[in-house]
């Protein structure tokens, strides 16, 4: 596509299914890979303690202004709207309308923000309520850091920095209506990266080679390498947006800032964004009471939940988010009367999700140990708390194609403008993960990682609690699936299902490379994690894109030429 393209492409120029969604995956993947590297940092630094608790509910806090105001808001209540107007030759309507969200979306976070750092303290009382006292036990000895006074200063920094991500996803869903998805999905790599050089630069800084010193901090050290990160993600959030800007203004006509709400499209907008809004409230609802729940469990709860939900999230981005992101255009393209080629393209881009998600679910099952072990043990980072992450990531795993599929199915809803109904499924998933998940916690919190008989005996032992929060969200996963499916089924009046018999060939050779794989790792000499894990899992992808390319499977076709197609 011409650089200098200003409107909706033709159809000739508008890139295939597997191009955009490859292109979009490889943009997620190297964001996802520095994701892995900040979070590798944090925990080489900081291990699995009271320092990664603050930390991850400060990230936490102001997520409820990204999420309900960030990517999910945008593609559900802008990109159909906009797109559609691209489509019918209107790009100087388009770029009104765009200028007129834009300047309702930035009012609207200035003031969240504000509020947010001046209400600090009792967000944070709301959020994490089994920090508040920590200052009485630090006082009395039974704690060595305040983290509810952590997390209240961090604030002043994650607010800023959301309201900067709300923008950019402002940004990407203009992007992804003309088509353009490399330069959004790459510019996240920006914020990791600005994190990472902050933790470096304050470590170096400190201790002169932080590489070789990890577990020398003093506590004083420790904060100011807690601050250093908040430091980075602002700048980071900053970057992000800014990267994206000057794209975004060369493939608009008629762009101007307006606080309006006349502009054509932005009352059909404003209608969409509130069923949106609860729907994505209602998700943020659910992590905020995992962090709630997660406050009240043994030191240690939430930051175990950090590096399994990055692992956990990396296939339903790859895989679930890269396809509906590229298809959502799409599908609003096709919502005719004939629903003939929207519902193929929509059981296609499920069969292509499920092709990677399958044996991705299953490889973390038996190999995640491996995984974690690889990614995040060094440093402060210990056998036990490998073992505990790994435990939660089996417990996300068991609910990993079940997201994966509701985010293709969600967009398909938003594609025919209807925002109410993922949004009143949403709300049973969080009942569903509740209720499953506090009955498993309250006794898995009891069990200690150290009470396995091949652990050491550490001096903060940590336990199983966080197992069960995962496990719940699994749980209301599979029923949030199983209500969209039925509810589209209604909304479209015509048959749609998983496609069951696809699913089990899929699992059947991912268990059959599972146990080859397996057996390799039994094998083994005592190598180092990070050699083990990169030789038995590319054996055990090998062996599972193998026996898929000798059975036929059409996906496996498709997904290459997704990755071997240039970016757009």
């Amino acid at each position: 596509m011409a650089d200098d393209e200003t409107s909706g492409p033709s159809s000739s120029d508008a890139p295939t299914q597997e191009s955009a969604a490859g292109t979009v995956a490889a943009g997620i993947f190297a964001s996802r890979i520095f994701g892995f590297v900040r979070e590798g940092t944090i925990a080489y630094f900081f291990g699995v303690g009271a320092h990664t608790d603050a930390l991850q509910a400060a990230f936490r806090g102001p997520n409820l202004l990204q999420n309900l105001l960030g990517e999910g808001t945008i593609s559900a209540a802008f990109i159909p709207i906009y797109s559609r107007m691209l489509d019918e030759g209107r790009p100087e309507a388009a770029g009104r309308f765009a200028g007129a969200i834009f300047g309702l979306l930035l009012a609207l976070t200035s003031a969240l923000v504000l509020l947010g750092v001046v209400f600090a303290e009792p967000l944070a009382t709301v959020i994490v309520p089994g920090y508040v006292d920590d200052g009485t036990r630090v006082a009395a000895g039974e704690l060595a850091v305040n983290r509810f006074d952590l997390v209240v200063q961090a604030f002043q920094f994650v607010f800023p920095m959301a309201g900067l991500l709300v923008l950019s996803a402002w940004a990407l869903g203009v992007l992804n209506s003309h088509r353009r998805f490399f330069v959004p999905y790459i510019a996240p790599v920006l914020w990791n990266v600005a994190i990472i050089g902050s933790l470096l630069l304050a470590g170096f800084a400190l201790i002169g080679s932080p590489l070789d010193a990890a577990g020398t901090f003093s506590l004083n050290a420790l904060e100011t390498l807690f601050f250093a990160a908040f430091w980075g993600a602002l700048v980071g959030g900053a970057l992000q947006f800014l990267t994206q800007l000057p794209l975004v203004l060369r493939v608009m006509k008629g762009f101007r800032v307006r606080l309006s709400a006349r502009v054509d499209g932005v009352r059909e907008a404003i209608a969409a964004f509130g069923p949106v809004v609860a729907g994505r409230g209602v998700y943020q609802l659910s992590a905020y009471v995992d962090t709630i729940l997660a406050s009240l469990l043994a030191a240690g709860a939430l930051a175990s939940l950090r590096p399994a939900l990055m692992l956990y999230i990396l296939p339903v981005s790859l895989f679930g988010l890269s396809v509906a992101a590229s298809e959502l255009p799409e599908l609003s393209r096709l919502r005719t009367a004939d629903l003939s080629p929207f519902l193929r393209r929509l059981r296609r881009s499920m069969r292509q999700t499920l092709f990677l998600t399958v044996p991705t679910m299953i490889g973390y099952l038996a190999f995640g140990f491996l995984i974690v072990g690889a990614l995040f043990r060094r440093g402060e980072f210990g056998m036990g708390d490998n073992l505990l992450v790994y435990a939660v990531l089996g417990g996300y795993a068991l609910g990993l194609v079940a997201t994966t599929i509701s985010r293709l199915l969600q967009n398909a809803f938003y594609a025919i403008q209807d925002t109410k109904t993922p949004a009143k499924i949403a709300a049973v998933r969080l009942v569903v993960s509740a209720a499953v998940a506090v009955p498993l916690m309250v006794p898995l919190d009891t069990v200690a990682v150290s009470a396995l008989p091949w652990m050491p005996d550490p001096a903060d032992p940590t336990y199983l609690g966080a197992v069960g929060l995962a496990v719940g969200a699994s749980a209301g996963a599979w029923v949030e699936l199983g209500s969209l499916l039925r509810a589209l089924r209604i909304r479209l009046e015509t048959p749609l299902h998983l496609p069951w018999r696809r699913i089990a060939q899929m699992v059947g050779l991912a268990l059959a490379a599972a146990a080859l794989g397996a057996g390799l790792w039994w094998m083994l000499p005592a190598w180092p994690v990070i050699a083990t894990a990169a030789l038995v899992v590319s054996v055990y992808a090998a062996l599972y894109l193998g026996g898929a390319a000798l059975a036929g499977f059409g996906e496996l076709d498709a997904w290459a030429g997704r990755f071997l197609r240039r970016p757009s």
